[in-house]
């Protein structure tokens, strides 16, 4: 399979999803004549033109409400959030309108529609720019929640996401954007829900989701060399979650181990930590561990950024800890 960039497996299913459903258009801030903050959307406004490829204001409030309305009315918008940041403006229009309008509504009105972008650390983009938002929506009923780590699942999930009937959060991130893998040739999607093996192992399981992959991986290679085989789960999909995957890797393994980039208080990670001490009590042998980001808002500062976030050591160090736990 070519091997692209995560920016062009979203590139690539954007242009795919508008050629393929002429009811599917962009908006954002700059996403049309500048290509794009993080050019994601580079050569879309060249292609398919104003009346598809929207520059709208600053105004996240703004456009996230016209991007439901037209939903509502037949649409299929994919709006850009320069950076999850700056959607927090938008959490009115998307938690109680997006996320409610089907069930307020009796089902007489749907907001088929995609809301989409980067959220993280980028490189000292300090404590503003560098949230972790995820648990904010995974947490409401009505969205669905997305966090593809790698470009095979960027491209085929964001494909599924912009034919789904409800309103999906799909998060990116700065610092995957230029990162490469391997992406199909041809048409496929990808199942919403439905979680990832990607390194099968029988010590312990570390689960993960978005940029989280790579240290995961990361750690899962440094614990090879002590002669621990570690399984690493992408959820890919935070709402709805595959509890049955994670259950059945914990069934073989009966270690876990939990990464994510965000705080530890009231995270994704505790969602799966006490679903796994709960549900998967009788298969456990240690303590669930979580590696997580620092409990401080984002330093500006190179080493400080690089102590905050979890890296594959820490990964490695929580998987020891559990591994020869008795």
């Amino acid at each position: 399979m070519p091997q692209i960039t995560y920016r062009e497996a979203l590139n690539q299913a954007m242009r795919e999803e508008m050629a393929r459903d002429p009811d599917i258009f962009l908006m954002g801030e700059d996403v049309g004549r500048y290509q794009g903050a993080f050019k994601v959307s580079q050569g879309l406004f060249e292609e398919f033109g104003e009346r598809r490829v929207v520059d709208t204001p600053i105004s996240e409030l703004g456009f996230a409400g016209l991007g439901i309305g037209a939903a509502m009315a037949g649409l299929r918008p994919i709006v850009e959030m320069m950076t999850w940041n700056f959607a927090l403006l938008a959490m009115d229009q998307i938690i109680n309108n997006a996320a409610k309008i089907r069930s307020m509504s009796g089902g007489q009105f749907t907001a088929p529609m995609v809301l989409r972008g980067p959220q993280g650390a980028g490189h000292q983009l300090s404590s503003q720019h560098s949230q972790v938002l995820e648990m904010h929506y995974a947490s409401i009923p009505g969205l669905v929640v997305i966090a593809a780590g790698v470009p095979r699942d960027a491209k085929g999930l964001l494909k599924s996401a912009c034919r789904a009937k409800d309103p999906v959060i799909f998060f990116e991130s700065e610092r995957l954007y230029p990162v490469k893998g391997e992406v199909p040739e041809g048409e496929y999607t990808l199942p919403i829900g439905v979680a990832d093996v990607k390194r099968e192992g029988g010590d312990v399981t570390i689960v993960c989701w978005g940029r989280m992959v790579y240290p995961a991986l990361e750690g899962a290679e440094l614990l090879a060399k002590d002669g621990i085989d570690a399984e690493v789960v992408d959820l890919r999909t935070l709402r709805p979650w595959d509890r049955d995957r994670v259950a059945h890797s914990l069934a073989k393994t009966h270690r876990c181990v939990v990464v994510e980039e965000g705080w530890p208080q009231c995270g994704m990670g505790a969602t799966v930590a006490d679903f796994v001490q709960r549900e998967c009590f009788d298969d456990l042998d240690a303590p669930v561990a979580r590696v997580h980001g620092a409990d401080v808002n984002m330093s500006y500062n190179k080493h400080h950024e690089q102590l905050i976030l979890p890296d594959g050591p820490k990964v490695a160090e929580a998987a020891r800890s559990v591994s020869y736990a008795e």
